[in-house]
């Protein structure tokens, strides 16, 4: 044998054992998942949620990968593994993938998929009771009580079948003692009740039955496909979709759905249809369900139990097992951009997610996005038309009323030619909608003496008059105070005068001008909860209200048969600002409320108060030109290299001192790379320069379709680093420029 120094090595010179462990993501603004030790008796994988020590605390994580490290590096153990859903496969890479588009750490984006999920705790359970058909040999009437109501109830907790029975807990006690009552553990969260694709449904026209079945071919295809479902308003795009939902679940038995709305507001009336159509409620998953709804819906989808789950923008970030088609509602509505955070929009998510998972999209809309649009004459989506509504109900004529000659009276905001129309309408028994996109009583206040506008502490905005809660509120921050009796600037007393409409104010002229009419007001703020929602539209529905007076909660998939007219008061609001989208906003917005009006069999009619009767967005609307409109809005885009056809992508930086600020937006621009086809704009101070007492600074990148722009910003976030209390962040085709 040849010598080998190795034969005479002492043992503690010889390499390390390699351990196991996992890279572990946790719900954290972390860049990337941690490295800790698997040791002997804890086994995890892929997905599963694990707990970890972190800067001497206990957090709970995601495992990301699996491995071995060498055994020299001294790694932390994972404490356990906790008893929860595993996170999917396709979750994990959306996580990744959102994070490297949106240039955010994968951990804030892991937070988005676990907030409020609590997904390691244990399912609650509780102890219920059934009738074991025995009859105990002392029948007293406290227990044959008992006994009848928990034949009545099949299975009931020993609280509700003492409550049913009217009697004391010692009698349910005494039955199981019996052998009268057999009990068992059962998960708090019940199950849901499994759809059925056949259940009921609509007769189709003949129109709607053709769009229903290319989108069920598509699904049927199997695989990642995508449709633009463009129809206008009444047409049936949801009875349509429905059909393609059903063709989703007959084809797999495990197969899911999401379905995208941009409104809470919506999400009851839908749930309703979906009810009807397919015999059981889907999953609900928004802000506003309880915090037991939330656990029960996250984990039922993580089992695959839930086969339809509606919900908002959040709810693509639920770990589905098998999600086969997501619709999105109204795909156009800005609703679906979140603008804190992790910043993203949802549509773009959830053609995203469809295509991780090889799922089915439906984009509806009755305006859809120019995004939309070019993508389906570029043939990356199926075009699917519904051009008319069904039977007698025809679209709404719609006229401007041009407010420069029709001028309303003083502290008035209803032109006569309105005030004739809504009485004409209450005349026929029909409803009227009034819209004004601004709530509150009034959007500024202002000192009659001094001049002195009232505005935020903090923020550089105007605090909106309340007059309902006599209280000014910021719209962009939340803050609120009661109106002063006097003026904060002079000290003078009951000066403070409400400038400009909101509906708050429109609906105190509304009862002035139609007395004998039944006013009422819909918005985010008489409308808070789900509940107080369908309060509003079953009111209206059931014609409770002659004059409704609302905000864009009213423009969206309500079904109102008694309302024949709307008219918009300020229809150029949408149109001030240097948003490119205002064109296209304000015509979306405009369409879907004039919509309202003529569902059913009476015609409708909508008027337009415009300081602007000759804007192309007003012309189109009253011509029913809605493709020359877009065409226009395209060419206009597509001249200016802006989305879709360049991106947009905008930084800001915010801190606590201007002069600082200034210095890091300064440090920031000198850092931009200089690549061709990218072009930077700014440091600017955006139009609302102050937000929460941190100044602002922001920067805007237009580049052209061969810059991937979410690695240039990335790359130059890279190159700079701000001081500790300058903040930087990035959104890749931003929808606000405030």
């Amino acid at each position: 044998m040849a010598w080998s120094p190795d034969l005479f090595a002492d043992e503690a010179d010889a390499p390390p054992a390699e351990v196991r462990c996992a890279s572990v993501l946790l719900p954290l603004p972390l860049p990337e998942p941690f490295d800790y030790a698997l040791p002997d008796g804890v086994e995890a994988a892929p997905g599963d949620h694990v707990a970890v020590t972190l800067s001497g605390r206990t957090v709970r994580g995601v495992v990301w990968s699996t491995g071995v490290a060498p055994g020299e590096r001294a790694l932390k153990a994972v404490e356990e593994r906790l008893h929860a859903p595993p996170l999917p496969a396709v979750t994990r890479r959306f996580v990744d993938w959102v994070a490297k588009y949106t240039v955010n750490p994968p951990g804030a984006v892991l937070r988005m998929a676990l907030r409020g999920s609590s997904p390691w705790k244990p399912a609650p359970t509780e102890i219920v009771y059934t009738p074991t058909g025995d009859v105990p040999a002392k029948l007293t009437p406290a227990r044959r009580k008992a006994l009848d109501a928990a034949v009545e109830l099949g299975e009931a907790t020993a609280a509700r079948l003492a409550k049913a029975a009217g009697v004391s807990s010692s009698v349910i006690k005494g039955l199981l003692e019996q052998g009268a009552l057999r009990w068992r553990e059962r998960e708090v969260d019940p199950p849901y009740d499994a759809p059925d694709p056949g259940f009921g449904g609509l007769a189709l026209t003949p129109k709607q039955v053709a769009a229903a079945k290319e989108l069920k071919a598509l699904v049927q295809l199997g695989g990642h496909q995508a449709a633009l479902l463009d129809g206008v308003t009444g047409s049936g795009k949801t009875e349509v979709y429905f059909d393609s939902i059903a063709a989703a679940l007959e084809a797999d038995d495990s197969s899911q759905v999401l379905v995208l709305l941009p409104e809470i507001a919506l999400t009851q009336q839908i749930l309703q249809r979906f009810e009807a159509r397919f015999g059981a409620r889907p999953a609900e998953w928004h802000s506003e369900i309880s915090d037991a709804e939330r656990r029960r819906a996250w984990r039922r989808v993580a089992e695959g139990q839930a086969r339809i789950v509606v919900g908002a923008r959040s709810a693509l970030f639920l770990p589905f097992t098998n999600l086969k088609l997501i619709v999105v509602d109204e795909e156009h509505d800005g609703s679906y951009k979140q603008d804190e955070g992790v910043i993203y929009q949802a549509r773009d998510m959830a053609v995203a997610r469809a295509k991780l998972g090889d799922a089915a999209i439906v984009l509806a809309s009755a305006t859809p996005s120019i995004e939309s649009l070019v993508n389906a004459r570029r043939g990356r989506y199926f075009h699917v038309v519904l051009p008319g509504r069904p039977g007698l109900s025809v679209l709404p004529e719609i006229e401007t009323v041009d407010i420069r000659r029709h001028r309303p009276e003083k502290d008035r905001w209803i032109a006569a030619p309105l005030v004739e129309a809504v009485e004409e309408t209450l005349k026929r028994g029909e409803q009227a909608l009034l819209f004004l996109n601004r709530r509150g009583y009034a959007p500024l206040v202002i000192c009659r003496a001094c001049g002195h506008r009232m505005k935020a502490p903090d923020t550089d905005s105007w605090l909106v008059e309340h007059r309902y809660t006599n209280r000014l509120v910021c719209h962009h921050t939340g803050f609120s105070i009661p109106k002063p009796e006097k003026c904060p600037a002079c000290s003078e007393k009951d000066s403070l005068h409400p400038v400009g409409p909101g509906v708050e104010r429109l609906a105190e002229e509304a009862r002035a001008v139609f007395p004998d009419a039944r006013v009422d007001v819909f918005s985010s703020d008489t409308a808070q909860d789900p509940a107080q929602v369908r309060a509003k539209v079953e009111a209206m529905a059931s014609g409770a209200i002659d004059i409704l007076i609302g905000t864009q909660i009213v423009a969206k998939g309500h079904n109102f048969p008694l309302l024949t007219l709307v008219g918009v008061v300020d229809a150029d609001l949408g149109l001030r600002g240097g948003d490119m989208r205002a064109g296209e906003r304000t015509y979306q917005t405009l369409v879907q409320v004039a919509g309202r009006a003529g569902r059913a069999d009476k015609p409708g009619r909508a008027m337009l108060q415009t300081c602007m009767p000759d804007h192309e967005a007003m012309v189109a609307l009253c011509a029913g030109d809605r493709d020359g409109f877009l065409e226009t809005e395209i060419l206009s885009r597509e001249e200016l290299g802006l989305p879709p056809f360049g991106r947009l992508a905008s930084m800001t930086l915010s801190g606590p001192d201007e002069a600082k600020l200034e210095s890091a937006a300064r440090d920031a621009g000198k850092a931009a790379p200089n690549v061709e086809g990218a072009h930077v704009m700014g440091p600017a101070e955006p139009p609302i320069a102050v937000v929460r007492g941190r100044w602002r600074r922001r920067f805007l990148v237009n580049t052209d379709l061969s810059v991937d722009i979410s690695n240039y910003m990335r790359a130059w976030r890279a190159r700079f680093k701000p001081p500790a209390a300058v903040r930087v962040s990035v959104d890749i085709e931003p929808y606000s420029f405030l």
